[in-house]
């Protein structure tokens, strides 16, 4: 009769694995970003990446705030032989008034009940970190706070929704002010308890709830969800599956009583699956079936008393009781008898069947909702059989007589092919939120002393402002006479006294040594109305025992070079003028006399320094005795960038490079260049800045790794402002930071790999690759170097190399204000608009250092109006220029 009467609420396997397909619909729909937003299941992550792992240890406090109390714990976790834990805990009562009145009244509450258990523990004067389990929905976008995005169970405090509850009790605590403490986690009682449950079986990997509410979590895989950056890894994510069905996907199953249980609740409309399972439910579910089928007159004939139709009256602790196997049909009749309905045996009976019926129907159903979570584990293993452990927790689970048996039976039969252990959280939500604190505690550490190294490469306003000055200060030293000799900022003339004025015309040969290659090029420029340049080029190798032979090796290698171009040209006949673009530092005496003063960038040849580079060039050419030139200048390829740009933008006067190296060059009055007489007019100045700070005047904010980088170069305590600049050096500073980083147990788990340890494997390419790409890319290229990272290892490689190339174009900034500024005072103007040709890898390809390196020169000389124009061949086209220049000033002179 009563199986008739309650037959909706006797589910068949059939409508059970029908319920687990529609939750699992549910679970995709709630990870995906573009149904989320209308979604009933939130799957909201939680930001625990993963379960102990053993290695936590510390003191910790764990709140946790949901259930039918509140509780307090003070977790210690040490270390001797073998992890272990000791816990000491207060249970307070929270009382209905407080439940429902305002957010503010409530965690005051728990900031004093936080303080009572911290005197009672005698630790008001240290700050522990401290675990809050929450056990209500909320959106985190980071382990520390939770925004309640709405109550559950008894709950209903005002102004709390749509808060951060992290906030909240901060909030409470400091207003008292007799006490601090630092909140590490905000932590779902779900996650609590797989953590707690993880804690002694490290299979664990779903954490499941049913008491007052019911929920699950599990640890799904990053790449699955939308709502959280990075594809790496796992992440556990918060269910909240108390909300299936409140979309309407429920609405076959649900049944009469479930509707008017809702009507009466706190949450009219919300929660029904919950409502259909969880203890705070349950007894009134039954009441409500009791009081229908006494008005019908199918129990105790008939009679209903003010109590039968008091709401919770009849608790889920009744139903509990009812259902022992021994004592509970008098369990029953005490029970029954309570409520003035004088039962007969046969109503002790029919009351029992219609709690079996209930209590039977919410183990089912939350079985199929466990079942979907472990098939979507099994799926993402992509195993044919899933072995993991549930960690659960709750009031009903724990004292209902038959409702764990139940559970697990109908789990096994709705997923055979899963191995599940039921693992009962002893201790609570507690330990768990103590072991997310752990973690929290030991990555926030960890991030302070990363955050505190990487510290030393932010250069304040005030320190860029110095540097600025210092490089003035050295520019003036390297102009005047007699400094010159002890100025480490060499500013060498060039005489190149003047950029392009757009009437050069004519054919000429350029050469650029510079580097492993040669270039050799014929450039035709043409003046008039519609101004061009054509250029040919040919590249050839210079091998390694030409670099490092003698003098006159080298000459007569480029000089075959030169020859064979002629010839592939066809125009050996004619006695051209010729730019020789020579990126080395030399001390000119005039336009076509250059004077080497030191080899770098791997040359070695021998009786070169000290000597004229034109007269070895002429007298390798008249070795040969093939052809004659006219060679016309010497060129820097900095000087070479600038005129580039100016045969472009007249306004432009200054040359950057920012590559391999880096250097700069802009016209000075000539009445500033001691070391060249008169007074009429400009001349562009090399500056050979990189040698800046090689006299110490930057020790101040050189770091450990920048002398590192010194120590184990080529030219130790030379170039030092290159150094902390230019492609060359940025990357093995970021490897000298990641060794050490690796030392102090922050990456690549404490393992430093042989690639690591190689000079120079960490190209500037790549700092230029990391910088632009997601993280799950940056793994690739770590892989590539043979460094296994995870996606923590990622971030914080992705942190340093923003961190050293800042300062590079921040460094490159200030030196560049100078520059420009100097100008601006020479020429005594309120204000500058100036033009600077730039060339150089770095500054081409890097994905923020030009926007960072213009932005301080912006800052640092305000007064300045600075234009950067991408250079074309500076050290090609460039030198050309230059001896059309010089060509066109000679003429003018005879």
């Amino acid at each position: 009769q009563i199986d008739k009467y309650l037959y909706a609420m006797r589910l068949s396997d059939e409508t059970l694995i029908d319920i687990m397909a529609r939750f699992r619909r549910e679970m995709k729909n709630g990870l995906s970003r573009d149904f989320n937003p209308t979604a009933a299941v939130k799957m909201l992550p939680t930001f625990v990446r993963s379960i102990p792992d053993g290695s936590e240890k510390g003191d910790f406090i764990a709140l946790d705030l949901g259930g039918s109390y509140f509780r307090i714990l003070r977790v210690k976790v040490s270390h001797e032989k073998k992890q272990t834990v000791q816990m000491e805990s207060e249970i307070y009562n929270t009382p209905e008034d407080i439940m429902h009145g305002s957010g503010t009244r409530l965690f005051d509450h728990v900031a004093e009940c936080l303080g009572d258990f911290m005197e009672k523990q005698q630790i008001k004067d240290k700050k522990l970190p401290v675990g809050f389990t929450f056990s209500f929905p909320c959106r985190q976008s980071k382990l520390d706070e939770g925004i309640l995005i709405t109550w559950t169970k008894r709950f209903k405090a005002s102004g709390v929704e749509g808060a951060d509850v992290v906030r909240l009790l901060n909030r409470a605590i400091k207003k008292r002010g007799d006490y601090d403490a630092d909140i590490m986690a905000v932590v779902n009682d779900t996650v609590g308890t797989m953590m707690t449950c993880g804690f002694d079986d490290q299979r664990c990997e779903v954490g499941l709830i049913i008491g007052t509410g019911t929920n699950a979590c599990y640890m799904e895989e990053m790449r699955h969800i939308d709502l959280v950056e990075g594809d790496e890894g796992r992440m556990c994510i918060n269910t909240e599956w108390g909300a299936f069905g409140d979309d309407g996907s429920l609405e076959d199953i649900r049944t009469e009583f479930d509707r008017e249980i809702d009507r009466g609740s706190l949450n009219p409309g919300k929660q029904l699956f919950e409502k259909m399972v969880s203890g705070l439910y349950m007894g009134e579910l039954v009441r409500l079936i009791l009081v229908k089928m006494a008005k019908e007159g199918l129990l105790f004939e008939g009679r209903i008393t003010p109590e039968l139709l008091t709401k919770g009256k009849f608790e889920t602790k009744h139903v509990s009781a009812i259902e022992k196997s021994k004592e509970g049909l008098n369990k029953a009749k005490e029970i029954l008898t309570r409520l003035g309905v004088e039962p007969s045996h046969e109503d002790c009976i029919a009351v029992q069947h219609v709690c079996t019926i209930v209590s039977f129907r919410s183990a089912n159903l939350v079985a199929s909702t466990l079942g979907a979570i472990l098939n979507q584990l099994r799926d993402n293993k992509g195993v044919g059989r899933l072995r993991t452990t549930v960690g659960v927790d709750g009031s009903l689970y724990k004292m209902h007589p038959q409702y764990a048996r139940r559970l697990h039976k109908t789990t096994r039969r709705l997923v055979p092919d899963s191995e599940v252990r039921f693992l009962l959280s002893e201790s609570g939500s507690g330990k768990g939120a103590a072991m997310v604190t752990a973690v929290a505690y030991r990555l926030s550490e960890q991030h302070r002393l990363i955050d505190e190294t990487l510290a030393e490469f932010k250069l304040t306003h005030e320190q860029l402002l110095q540097v600025k000055k210092r490089m003035r200060a050295e520019m003036e030293a390297g102009l005047k006479k007699k400094t010159h000799e002890t100025a480490k900022v060499k500013m060498l003339p060039t005489f190149v006294r003047s950029t392009p004025d757009g009437t050069e015309n004519g054919d000429f040969l350029a050469l650029d040594l510079g580097g492993t290659n040669f270039r050799v090029l014929l450039v035709k420029i043409r003046s008039g109305k519609r101004r061009t340049v054509e250029m040919h080029n040919k590249i050839y190798a210079i091998p390694i025992e030409v670099m490092q032979g003698t003098g006159e090796e080298l000459f007569d290698h480029i000089v075959t070079c030169i020859s064979d171009f002629l010839d592939y040209m066809g125009i050996k006949g004619a006695r051209l003028p010729l730019g020789f673009t020579f990126s080395f530092p030399c001390k000119q005496t005039s336009l076509d006399a250059g004077i080497l003063l030191n080899w770098t960038k791997g040359f070695k040849a021998t009786d070169c320094e000290g000597e004229d580079v034109v007269y070895l060039l002429r007298e390798g050419i008249k070795r040969r005795e093939e052809f004659d030139l006219d060679v016309v200048a010497v060129v820097n390829d900095t000087v070479g960038t600038m005129m580039t740009c100016a045969y472009e933008d007249p306004n432009c006067e200054i040359g950057l490079i920012v590559g391999t190296g880096s250097n700069a060059c802009y016209m000075e009055e000539m009445r500033n260049i001691e070391m060249v007489d008169g007074e009429q007019g400009r001349m562009c100045v090399n500056t050979e800045w990189g040698a800046f700070g090689d006299n110490g005047c930057l020790d101040d904010i050189r770091t450990v790794y920048d002398k590192a980088v010194d120590d184990y170069s080529l030219n130790a305590g030379k170039q030092r402002y290159e150094k902390m600049i230019s492609g060359m050096y940025l990357g093995e500073i970021v490897r000298n930071i990641l060794i050490d980083f690796t030392k102090r147990g922050f990456l690549f788990r404490g393992q430093i790999s042989e690639t690591l340890k190689t000079r120079h494997i960490f190209e500037t390419k790549f700092l230029s690759q990391i910088e632009r790409l997601a993280l799950l890319q940056v793994r690739t290229i770590l892989q590539q170097l043979g460094l296994n990272s995870t996606c923590d290892d990622s971030i914080i490689v992705k942190t340093v190399c923003g961190a050293v190339s800042r300062r590079a174009a921040q460094l490159c900034g200030a030196g560049m204000a100078a520059v420009v500024d100097k100008i601006r005072e020479n020429r005594g103007l309120e204000h500058l608009e100036i033009t600077v040709g730039v060339d150089g890898t770095l500054y081409k390809l890097h994905p923020h250092f030009s926007r960072i390196m213009h932005q301080t020169v912006k800052d640092l000389a305000p007064n300045c109006d600075v234009t950067f124009l991408l250079s074309e061949d500076g050290s090609g086209k460039g030198a050309a220029l230059i001896t059309a220049v010089g060509c066109r000033l000679r003429d003018a002179e005879q």
